[in-house]
């Protein structure tokens, strides 16, 4: 669920302990062990994997590193609008809901469209839904005030986008890495990046609800709610890592350790 609405009338600094009270309760939920359903879906995962020929894997994993690539290098996938200045967080935190609510309306009529086409537009759903996602980070990348153009913030970018769709076993371990962001040296280049890892935790975390999406009568209802609810975990998680760096840039945040 995308993050609650504040109370009304906050000042700055009330608005930003209530935002440190959500970001918290964020943690909590991303740390989380594996639910008993989320083990279930695993093991109902691994043996689809072990059905589907490999030729289609190689396939599928193709198209998401290729796409993902092309639109963080590419100069025209965002039109990189300046980033909000001199604005506090709740005015910020505003305008990402608003971003948010519009990108995931797109998806699900995306969704129902492709649904209702039968299995090749389906097919088709994975890179066009890469593109909505990864354009919505950079909106709310520029929204809390960071660049789109330089490469941390594309490697953060890329970092949301695997937060938000790993299984429970990785999640820890990319929110280690997004935390104290702006005080870590990064890479200059995708190369150190691990898209192998990146590729099977979002394929995994996705394959059952995208396969429900192929099944004649019930796809294009079911793409529409797969993609709405994907779309609002991404926000979520975003926001939420957003108003982390937000906090520790003030000095307003101390996350506990993980």
């Amino acid at each position: 669920m995308t993050a609650a609405t504040p109370p009304a009338g906050l000042t700055d600094t009330d608005y930003e302990a209530w935002a440190r009270g959500e970001v918290d309760h964020w943690r909590r939920r991303v740390l989380a062990p594996a639910t008993r359903l989320d083990r279930t879906a695993s093991a109902v995962q691994a043996r689809i994997n072990r059905i589907i020929p490999e030729k289609v894997h190689v396939v599928v994993t193709d198209v998401i590193e290729r796409m993902t690539r092309a639109i963080l290098v590419g100069a025209d996938v965002a039109t990189f609008t300046p980033p909000l200045r001199d604005a506090p967080l709740d005015e910020r935190d505003r305008r990402a809901r608003a971003a948010v609510l519009a990108y995931r309306s797109t998806a699900a009529v995306e969704g129902g469209v492709t649904g209702a086409g039968g299995f090749w537009l389906s097919v088709a759903d994975f890179p066009a839904l890469i593109v909505i996602k990864l354009k919505l980070l950079f909106e709310l990348a520029a929204i809390y005030g960071h660049p789109g153009e330089v490469f941390a913030e594309r490697l953060f970018i890329l970092h949301l986008f695997e937060l938000a769709f790993s299984g429970a076993g990785h999640r820890a371990v990319v929110l280690r890495t997004l935390e104290d962001w702006d005080h870590q040296d990064h890479p200059e280049s995708f190369e150190t990046f691990d898209w192998r890892r990146f590729q099977q935790e979002y394929r995994d975390f996705i394959d059952l609800p995208k396969l429900a999406q192929m099944i004649p009568l019930i796809g294009a209802p079911v793409g529409a709610v797969v993609n709405w609810r994907l779309l609002d975990r991404l926000g979520d998680t975003a926001i939420n890592s957003y108003r982390m760096r937000w906090l520790d840039a003030t000095g307003a945040h101390a996350a506990p350790p993980i």
